[in-house]
């Protein structure tokens, strides 16, 4: 899928002047027209050729190469037009316009360079968004009886990648979902979070106890990190309106009923995957119109002068209206006003509704009373 990402060549020399060759171009046209003025009212001779050198790089700063070309070539005209105004040429005249040459040639290959670097930057950003965009696979608008949305807020606006995953399944168990968060950014983190999505959307298929999919995610976590690796995570998974959710270390997700707002902290606490994880599974008997709420904790260390943001305080306000959907984009919008757009760390969000028991007869029964049947 990556092979066939492609960036289209630069083309800074043909159609409209990008924004940055604009405000390059504006600033260097506006230091000849400054410098032109002031040699004019000095008279003869030319005193501030000179300064002209500045406009091709002032250009090279913003505009592509061949705007910085097309300045330092003015300027060199502006200057030779000023020294031959000079009833008879100073060498020291003479030296500045060749001076303006030789500074549009240096100008001109860096920003050559600059321009370059700026194409790979960004072909490196498309390719990071299309490897995120593999991993995390869309989800909803329906997953069996779950309405269900997701969002992933980045904390850059570079399209830095991170190691947040989640994942929603209808499976022969129920509906499944789980929300992680890997040790660490960038592509090792994707890497590891490619694992464990690969592993889960496998054994959630094939394990009929949630217990049974944390020992093999852990399993293959700990295949892949070093030690000081690991992933926080959280299973749910919703079977004839009972919902199951074991936790890995990771931040309790949020049950809203009517408009309350209830953390569904575990039993007893667990480990990562990674530490071999022993985990205890709570159980909740869903009601039609309850929303859980799971999230990676880039939303608990979202901050703003030391104020973290009241997720729990504004859940229902923000998320128990309108769809799922509707509910994540208030979540999203009011959390980025609160940081004023700065993110410490990347955000997984997924919100899931209960729509009403499937038709049909489905055993009302969590993954782990299965597990245990079966044993």
């Amino acid at each position: 899928m990556l092979s066939r990402v492609r960036t289209k060549p630069f083309q800074s020399g043909r159609g409209p002047l990008s924004p940055g060759s604009r405000a390059g171009l504006g600033a260097a046209l506006a230091l000849l027209a400054l410098v032109s003025a002031v040699e004019l009212a000095d008279g003869r001779p030319a005193h501030y050729v000179a300064l002209m050198v500045a406009a091709p790089f002032l250009a090279a700063a913003l505009a592509s190469w061949r705007v910085v070309l097309g300045v330092g070539v003015l300027a060199t005209l502006i200057g030779a037009g000023f020294a031959l105004a000079e009833r008879t040429m100073s060498l020291v005249t003479a030296v500045n316009v060749a001076g303006i040459a030789l500074a549009t040639a240096i100008a001109a290959a860096v920003a050559s360079v600059r321009q370059r670097q700026a194409e790979q930057i960004a072909e490196l950003s498309k390719l990071a968004t299309v490897a995120q965009q593999a991993v995390l696979r869309p989800l909803g608008p329906q997953v069996g009886t779950l309405a269900v949305a997701a969002r992933y807020i980045s904390s850059t606006a570079t399209a830095e990648i991170g190691g947040d995953l989640y994942e929603a399944m209808d499976t022969p168990y129920g509906v499944r979902l789980i929300i992680g968060d890997v040790r660490g950014k960038g592509l090792d983190a994707v890497r590891l979070a490619s694992i464990v999505l690969g592993s889960y959307r496998h054994v959630a298929y094939e394990r009929a106890d949630l217990r049974a999919v944390v020992t093999d995610l852990d399993r293959a976590v700990a295949r892949n990190v070093g030690d000081e690796d690991f992933v926080t995570a959280a299973l749910v998974e919703e079977r004839g309106g009972t919902l199951t959710i074991v936790n890995c270390g990771h931040p309790s997700p949020l049950l809203l009923r009517r408009g309350a707002v209830i953390p569904l902290e575990p039993p007893a606490p667990a480990p990562p995957l990674g530490f071999m994880p022993v985990v205890r599974p709570r159980v909740e008997r869903l009601e039609p119109g309850d929303r859980l709420l799971l999230f990676t904790d880039g939303l608990g260390e979202a901050r703003r002068d030391g104020e973290f943001f009241p997720t729990a305080d504004r859940a229902w306000r923000l998320l128990g209206h309108g769809t799922v959907a509707d509910g994540l984009a208030s979540l999203e919008t009011a959390l980025v006003e609160w940081v004023h757009g700065r993110l410490d760390d990347d955000i997984a969000l997924v919100l899931m509704e209960y729509t009403g028991p499937r038709s049909g007869p489905t055993a009302a029964v969590p993954s782990w009373e299965v597990g245990a049947a079966e044993s």
